[in-house]
């Protein structure tokens, strides 16, 4: 058998592989239409990279009315960007489907940096009962999935309450529950981040105020896997312990960032900067740990002027 296929000079081989990685690189950008012809999807939404904190908003701070009019979530979401916000964070993603959430980010040109669900209360990792767990576990998925779709970086979840059970019993419940979720948070690039609430876990409500994070690192390096982190949320355990302590013990494992003020004087939620959080020591640890990523207001929201002013809050909060 006679071989026809001469040997490519150099030029004829660069002249070869750029025209194929032309071809693939309009492949790849051409825009596709499914089946019931809507419309092309081609935009990127990305979100800025000047600064080591992006600002976020929950969905759930943006008014669903202004002045009458019920508004759709791009509209929801650009309110956001409008107000100074780099991207929200998707916190009534039960709500939509991961199309919807895709949708929205593109129309809007507003980044979606994570997704969370808030029946985490009620179908808990933690509970006794297999069903709620279960469901637990597929809410998280739903999740994963809108976060994948929006283009995000993560979920946040709460494990589930103290009062289901001694605490080596829950610990491996929901271990058990996080470890069934990992492949597919791995194949979708969507870190499970678990959130320090006042739920009786990893911490002692009822005990001194300065307490050590020592409880969660551990919880976390339970699973030896990159897949697993903390979506640290500063002011809710401030009155149990140091933030800027709290910040070099999560070290790496600190990937997010909720964000409210709280005054332990009065023992109370604030907005952010007032209370008596030590915002200097959360700056402080976020600079040893050399943090880098997604900062979160969880406070009371409204429309453009309120966003505006939790906005600048933040930036005066974070330095930024």
């Amino acid at each position: 058998m006679t071989n026809d296929h001469k040997p490519l000079s150099r030029r004829s081989f660069l002249t070869t592989t750029t025209a194929a990685s032309a071809a693939a690189t309009v492949s790849l950008a051409s825009p596709t239409v499914d089946s019931a012809d809507t419309a092309p999807v081609t935009a990127i939404v990305r979100p800025p990279t000047e600064s080591p904190v992006l600002l976020s908003c929950k969905l759930g701070m943006i008014a669903r009315e202004v002045d009458g009019k019920t508004l759709s979530i791009s509209e929801r979401l650009s309110l956001a960007g409008e107000a100074g916000f780099d991207g929200v964070d998707f916190d009534q993603a039960q709500e939509f489907t991961p199309d919807q959430a895709r949708d929205a980010v593109i129309e809007s040109g507003v980044f979606v940096h994570n997704a969370i669900n808030h029946a985490h209360w009620s179908q808990r990792l933690t509970s006794a009962n297999d069903a709620e767990r279960s469901q637990g576990r597929a809410n998280i998925e739903h999740c994963i999935r809108v976060s994948h779709a929006a283009g995000g970086s993560g979920v946040l979840i709460v494990i589930g309450r103290g009062d289901d059970g001694p605490e080596d019993v829950i610990e491996q419940r929901c271990r058990e529950e996080i470890k069934q979720l990992l492949p597919l948070a791995a194949s979708l690039g969507q870190p499970i981040l678990i959130e320090n609430v006042w739920n009786r876990i990893h911490y002692d409500h009822d005990a001194s105020p300065e307490q050590s994070a020592q409880r969660f690192v551990e919880f976390v390096d339970s699973f030896n896997s990159p897949w697993v982190g903390m979506y640290y949320d500063i002011g809710n355990h401030w009155k149990y312990g140091q933030p800027g302590d709290w910040l070099r013990q999560f070290g790496h494992r600190c990937v997010k960032l909720d964000v409210k003020g709280f005054s332990r004087a009065k023992d109370d939620f604030t907005d952010i900067g007032e209370g008596d959080l030590p915002w200097d020591q959360v700056r402080e640890g976020l600079a040893d740990i050399g943090f880098t990523g997604w900062a979160t207001a969880e406070v009371g929201g409204g429309g453009l002027e309120r966003l505006t002013t939790v906005c600048q809050q933040m930036k005066k909060a974070f330095g930024v």
